[in-house]
């Protein structure tokens, strides 16, 4: 797979592919580089020495393996900040900087808020780059989709979620996961005539037949095609297996999620 560099000035984001479908987000400027939630060392060092690049920095959002399980081997090559949840610490032994909602954080010349967005972990957070219009979000947000909840309950997922939504809608989502066709087949499974939908398949189709990431999305256009981010809509869950007992957004939001657990597209897309 490609890794095409993609230009937020002076900023340079690169995904780089890691295991199955995971991408390991490199920020560069210059001859400085961070990376988010670096699961796999071996790509992000083969990028590294690629550009030339000398790691600054790693930021993490969440426990999981393939987040988190190449930093050890990075900080071999090179001693440097490790910032990452303050709840996780326990799960995450390499941090250095511990961080909390609200917190914010310097990445090359640049400020990051802290975004508390508990439900796929407990202490799961994001990283909203303001200036750069960039949210980094692991497993929480997804073009077209949203993490499962391994600990979290639908309450705080759905509340993360809102407040991801509220970003500016030009702000680009950069999530952790290649899912993007399979999650926009759930989504016209939920809203069929959803011509944005339709449009966003097709866009997404192209791109991997090209081999090309379909990321980063954003949030204006996750407002329009991720379902689990319009529970608030009358009757978007009316074809769910379990309907929701009302038209509380919670609600609807948890019917969604056990139905999109056990969801299989009709066919490939």
């Amino acid at each position: 797979m490609s890794t095409p560099a993609i230009e937020i000035t002076p900023i340079e984001i690169t995904p780089i592919p890691a295991f199955n479908d995971n991408y390991i987000w490199l920020l560069a400027r210059g001859s400085r580089a961070v990376v988010v939630d670096p699961g796999d060392a071996a790509p992000v060092i083969a990028e590294l020495d690629r550009r030339r690049l000398a790691l600054d920095a790693v930021i993490v959002t969440h426990h999981h393996g393939d987040h988190v399980g190449g930093i050890a081997q990075l900080l071999e090559r090179r001693a440097v900040p490790v910032c990452g949840p303050q709840a996780e610490q326990p799960r995450i032994g390499t941090l250095t900087h511990l961080l909390n909602d609200g917190d914010r954080i310097e990445v090359l010349g640049h400020r990051a808020e802290v975004i508390a967005v508990p439900g796929h972990t407990l202490g799961h957070i994001a990283y909203h780059f303001a200036d750069l219009g960039a949210l980094f979000c692991g497993d929480t947000l997804f073009y077209g989709g949203c993490g499962r909840l391994f600990e979290g309950t639908p309450e705080q997922m759905h509340a993360s979620l809102s407040r991801l939504a509220a970003l500016p809608e030009r702000t680009a989502v950069y999530c952790a996961h290649e899912y993007t066709l399979s999650n926009l087949a759930f989504a016209l499974a939920v809203e069929s005539e959803n011509s944005d939908i339709a449009s966003a398949i097709r866009e997404a189709q192209d791109l991997r037949r090209h081999n090309r990431p379909t990321l980063p999305s954003t949030i204006g256009r996750e407002r329009r095609v991720n379902p689990f981010l319009r529970s608030a809509r009358p009757g978007i869950a009316d074809h769910a297996p379990e309907p929701p007992g009302s038209g509380d957004p919670v609600q609807v939001f948890a019917s969604l999620r056990r139905w999109k657990d056990h969801f299989r597209p009709p066919g490939e897309l």
